[in-house]
């Protein structure tokens, strides 16, 4: 069943009296469960589509549907209630807030859908932070743990309140080639155990060496979209 699908998605940026288009005519299907990269060169529209995708962003003209519903014409409130419930997200910078600790970061989305107990949601939680290898630094802050301990702390966030898809805009970007080869290999195998949809944005060969599936932009367009396993 397709989770996400694309109908001749265009995108155009104005400023002043200028137009940018940054995306041309994008149709594709994405199956539930896949681990998709789109890749390509800075300015090529990898980032806008994974933004229109994430409802960060609305597409200027076609169509997208998630989970079999259009959200093209949703509301700022609609969309936003989407990314709460259906959408995790991680991102290069991490992301997470400094005064909080890996629990109280992770715990954070639950508390924005406000439809957990306590203890509820410290079961997910914790469950969460020992997937990722984290559960004996729970109450240390962001500034306590490394580059790497970081991401793992925002893979746990993104997971815990079990979306459908997880959007990962270059999740490798801050980290050395070891580190991102072992947050590549928790993803795949989070994406493995919990069937979600791993959609990432990226320029790095490593990302796109994981993936089952490539699409590659270029000036805003699909060059090549091809399945690896």
């Amino acid at each position: 069943m397709a989770l996400i699908k694309l109908e001749k998605v265009s995108k155009v940026y104005h400023t002043n009296s200028i137009e940018f288009p940054a995306l041309r005519e994008i149709s594709f299907e994405v199956r539930e469960g896949e681990f998709l990269s789109i890749a390509g060169p800075s300015g090529s529209g990898k980032t806008t589509l994974l933004n229109i995708i994430g409802c960060l962003d609305t597409a200027t003209s076609g169509s997208v549907e998630l989970a079999g519903e259009n959200i093209g014409k949703r509301t700022s409130n609609e969309l936003a209630d989407i990314r709460r419930h259906t959408i995790g997200f991680v991102f290069q910078t991490f992301n997470l807030i400094p005064i909080l600790s890996a629990f109280e970061n992770v715990e954070f989305p639950l508390l924005l859908s406000n439809s957990r107990s306590a203890s509820e949601r410290r079961a997910m939680v914790e469950e969460m932070l020992g997937y990722v290898g984290l559960k004996d630094f729970m109450f240390r802050k962001p500034s306590e743990l490394s580059g790497g301990q970081q991401q793992r702390v925002a893979i746990a966030r993104a997971l815990v309140k079990k979306p459908a898809l997880v959007l990962a805009d270059e999740p490798t970007a801050n980290l050395d080639s070891k580190t991102g080869n072992e947050i590549l290999d928790l993803m795949l195998e989070l994406n493995q155990k919990t069937s979600a949809t791993f959609v990432f944005s990226t320029h790095d060969n490593m990302v796109m060496e994981y993936a089952s599936r490539l699409i590659v932009l270029r000036d805003g367009k699909i060059e090549s979209d091809e399945s690896r396993r």
